[in-house]
């Protein structure tokens, strides 16, 4: 059983082919899907297909790419969506120093207001931190919420143990999969399993094997594969602990995973 823990599958990128992406994921051994809004524009698409689909899981929030389109209202948005129920994380939310001519100090805000909103309601974050991870760190020190997954992990390996010692999981997916990715292949090979799970960011962040792209979640066992090869290990192993890892990570998610994976063993 595996678990893709973050996939945006409203993308339009998916649009016409959503269920039989969803089929050949399932058949392939996908056991749940987490699914991250971006804005509150699409809130109501995650909540949908959340609602038609019992192994996808939202999670709500606004990505730092989004929030130069936000108005005065996209935070209380936020919080009336968190209050419905029914969301794993607040997510996907951070910050973004690689685009240029982003309003450093206003994602600073929103990111902050995110986590006091992920504090207030309990929940763990799905956190975006690309050229990022000091500042994304510097603010959960100061705002302390029930962990997460720091998605698409590409920093150092002092910033990734600054990460676990705050109680998140990293996520690796289809930059992994590339083997001119040393830092990021070597952080996959050498962090310990507990701390990892696995994710496609579908439609991006594509695998070497199809570098066009959309990403998809029936390729998961792929990078299950991958990162095996990169550890020594058997891929059940990496199957079973990066599932637990995530359940961990997002505990609300447990009602979503089927067939649930058992604990303890």
């Amino acid at each position: 059983m595996l678990i893709d823990t973050h996939i945006h599958l409203d993308a339009e990128e998916y649009r016409t082919s959503l269920p039989d992406v969803l089929t050949r994921a399932r058949q392939a051994g996908v056991a749940g899907f987490v699914l991250p809004a971006v804005e509150p524009a699409n809130f109501s698409a995650v909540a949908a297909l959340a609602s038609e689909n019992a192994d996808v899981a939202p999670a709500y929030g606004i990505h730092p790419l989004y929030v130069d389109r936000i108005d005065d209202g996209a935070l209380l948005a936020l919080r009336q969506q968190l209050a419905q129920g029914g969301a794993v994380a607040v997510g996907e939310i951070g910050l973004d120093y690689y685009v240029e001519g982003l309003d450093r100090e206003r994602l600073q805000q929103v990111y902050l207001a995110q986590l006091k909103l992920a504090r207030e309601f309990e929940l763990p974050v799905l956190l975006h931190l690309r050229r990022a991870q000091d500042d994304v760190l510097k603010h959960l020190r100061r705002i302390r919420v029930r962990g997460g997954i720091a998605h698409a992990f590409n920093g150092s390996r002092q910033q990734a143990d600054a990460f676990i010692a705050l109680g998140f999981k990293l996520g690796f997916g289809g930059a992994m999969t590339y083997t001119g990715s040393s830092r990021i292949r070597a952080l996959a090979r050498e962090l310990p399993l507990e701390c990892i799970v696995l994710e496609t960011d579908g439609p991006d962040i594509a695998p070497a094997w199809r570098p066009q792209g959309p990403s998809l979640p029936a390729e998961l066992p792929r990078y299950a594969a991958e990162l095996a090869e990169l550890r020594g290990i058997s891929v059940d192993t990496v199957a079973l602990q990066t599932s637990r890892n995530a359940l961990d990570a997002l505990p609300g998610l447990a009602a979503r995973v089927r067939p649930a994976l058992p604990r303890g063993q």
